[in-house]
């Protein structure tokens, strides 16, 4: 790992608990202070799974502040401060520098896109603002671009950008791309089925959406990976997919909102253009909870 590692092991991409009447911060304290008993190594706080594209400025912000002095120094904080505008995540980067974040995940920007010297451009104006370590966040699937290897190489260079959590789902560019950078980034998978094969690769961990519902029993994956155990690492890989799959049939955060919901964590509410999970596809999920041995309400 990287001099100024964030993490090892597994961070949740936490939701953030809303309704009618905005974000409900008494289940985000809940919520992260259930997710801290149970052992979670980080929490990501407003990425995408914590639908941050629907959140007001000021509900951003608060929800940062909030969570960083809920948490209060007993795992690390990422804050999602990546924009599409990088000035607007600039601003974002410096408050949540200043509120006690300590890291960022900084995401590849979207609709206007942009050359990979842009991106070597924009993710370095980011990091030169910034007084905590940077993950890259790659997610061609929403963004509409790849951060290709070579791009990653020349970004490795600067000292606070310290990993990556690669989202691209193409192993032969994972695999690239590591030849290429060794240990000078941190790779975390983006991909909850996906969890093995990065660990294999030289993963440092997971940034997951699983571990919303299941936080322990993703943790195991990595826990026995680094003792050692593949084969165990792989069973618990395995056994998860099924859920997995259930919580990516629709697109993230709508599933893993309703299994939290089902679990009494939070409403199952999205703003739009989300809306809430298919019936039969929900119905589906919620008995393969059920054989995890997750009780819901």
């Amino acid at each position: 790992m990287k001099g100024n590692s964030i993490f090892k092991g597994v961070a949740t991409a936490l939701i953030t608990p809303t309704g009618e009447n905005g974000v409900n911060y008494q289940q985000l304290k809940e919520l992260i202070n259930w997710q801290i008993d149970e052992g979670i190594d980080a929490l990501v706080i407003c990425g995408t799974t914590g639908e941050s594209s629907t959140l007001t400025d000021a509900e951003r912000k608060e929800v940062l502040r909030f969570s960083a002095e809920v948490i209060g120094g007993r795992v690390p904080v990422i804050a999602g401060t990546g924009s599409n505008d990088t000035a607007y995540a600039i601003e974002m980067t410096k408050y949540a520098c200043e509120i006690g974040a300590d890291a960022m995940l900084v995401v590849t920007p979207y609709y206007n896109k942009t050359t990979q010297k842009g991106l070597v451009k924009m993710f370095n104006a980011i990091a030169d603002a910034s007084t905590k370590p940077i993950i890259l966040y790659n997610v061609p699937s929403r963004t509409g671009i790849n951060i290709e290897p070579e791009t990653y190489l020349e970004l490795a260079k600067h000292p606070m950008i310290s990993g990556i959590k690669e989202a691209n789902g193409d192993l032969s560019k994972i695999v690239e791309t590591m030849s290429l950078i060794g240990d000078k980034l941190d790779l975390y998978s983006g991909n909850d089925d996906q969890i093995l094969p990065l660990l294999s690769l030289g993963g440092s961990g997971v940034i997951s959406v699983l571990s919303n519902v299941l936080p322990a029993k993703t943790r195991e994956i990595c826990t026995k990976y680094f003792e050692g155990n593949i084969e165990g690492s792989a069973e618990v890989q395995f056994n998860l997919l099924p859920l997995i799959n259930a919580l990516f049939s629709e697109v993230n955060p709508i599933p893993v909102k309703a299994a939290m919901a089902k679990m009494d964590y939070c409403e199952n509410y999205l703003r739009l253009p989300l809306t809430t999970m298919d019936e039969t596809k929900a119905e589906i999920m919620y008995e393969l909870m059920r054989e995890q041995g997750i009780r819901l309400k």
